[in-house]
């Protein structure tokens, strides 16, 4: 529990800290990604986020040691309370009354998987079988670069209205998600003894692998879209989708039983259900109180 928290606190001030260095960055793109990484090396601000988000990292292979995956994902994401308390402090950003509504909807939709779950009956996993994951892992970051491209391709027209970053969310929290249940399959890896052998046996899992493919892309994905969205709603999204997807997919795939009492195991899947439906209803377009006029060489006609 304690490793939890420190982990949604070191998540919280990561995220903060890149984002406020972004704002005052450039304008960065997934298309020049060694000018994005070029830019962000150099910001200080950004490098002492990308720090605490390593170190929330570390936390997290402890917690997956000890508690099981949907558990761990309920205590996960409280962390979005923290998030949205420091987003308006430390960046000025507000959210609307239909954004925090469903913001609670969704900690009530999680805190309903949290109370699906039985100490006595629910059992840590420690090993998946490779070819499960990989059917797992594969066609959800396809989904989700496809998604994030999407995304893109419909923010480049002129006239479009703002992103509230919905999509990049989704997109960014399947990565994620891939990233948590290759975090969970490296746990098991964890030992005080034969540490040359469990290095060995690491590398010849799809493990390390996993987690090279969604730390290049996610860092790239993720900076992008937390520079044009607001981190107080593209975090919340992103996390509740890596939460639902390890939860879910993550029990199945490593053999953690679902609830055999009907109440629990009701809890569970309305609460997925409720998540998921939320994320479906949140607002696509963010509505700027200001825009910037026109100038006149823009209304001049080619």
């Amino acid at each position: 529990m304690a490793a939890a928290l420190l982990a949604n606190t070191l998540y919280s001030i990561g995220f903060v800290l890149e984002k406020r260095a972004l704002t005052s960055l450039p304008e960065v793109s997934i298309r020049q990604p060694a000018r994005l990484l070029r830019l962000v090396l150099g910001s200080p601000l950004w490098i002492g986020g990308s720090l605490a988000l390593a170190a929330g990292f570390g936390a997290q292979l402890i917690v997956y040691r000890t508690l099981p995956i949907a558990a761990a994902q309920g205590i996960f994401v409280s962390g979005l309370v923290l998030l949205v308390l420091l987003s308006a402090r430390l960046l000025g950003e507000e959210t609307t009354g239909r954004e925090r509504y469903a913001l609670g909807a969704i900690l009530g939709a999680l805190l309903m998987v949290v109370l699906s779950l039985d100490e006595r009956a629910d059992t840590v996993s420690q090993a998946a079988p490779y070819p499960l994951i990989l059917l797992v892992c594969v066609p959800s970051l396809a989904a989700g670069v496809w998604l994030y491209g999407s995304a893109e391709r419909r923010a480049r027209h002129r006239h479009r209205m703002p992103t509230t970053g919905v999509e990049y969310g989704v997109a960014v929290g399947l990565l994620y998600g891939v990233s948590s249940l290759a975090i969970k399959g490296v746990s098991s890896y964890l030992t005080s003894s034969g540490l040359g052998g469990a290095v060995v046996d690491l590398l010849q899992s799809p493990y390390p692998y996993l987690l090279l493919f969604t730390g290049a892309f996610g860092l790239v994905m993720s900076q992008a879209a937390l520079q044009r969205c607001r981190a107080s709603l593209i975090v919340p999204v992103c996390t509740t989708v890596t939460c639902l997807f390890t939860a879910v997919l993550g029990t199945l795939s490593f053999g953690e039983a679902l609830p055999h009492d009907p109440l629990r195991l009701a809890l569970r899947l309305a609460g997925t259900a409720l998540a998921v439906s939320v994320l479906l209803s949140m607002p696509k377009h963010d509505r700027s109180p200001a825009q910037p006029p026109v100038s006149a060489k823009e209304l001049t006609p080619p």
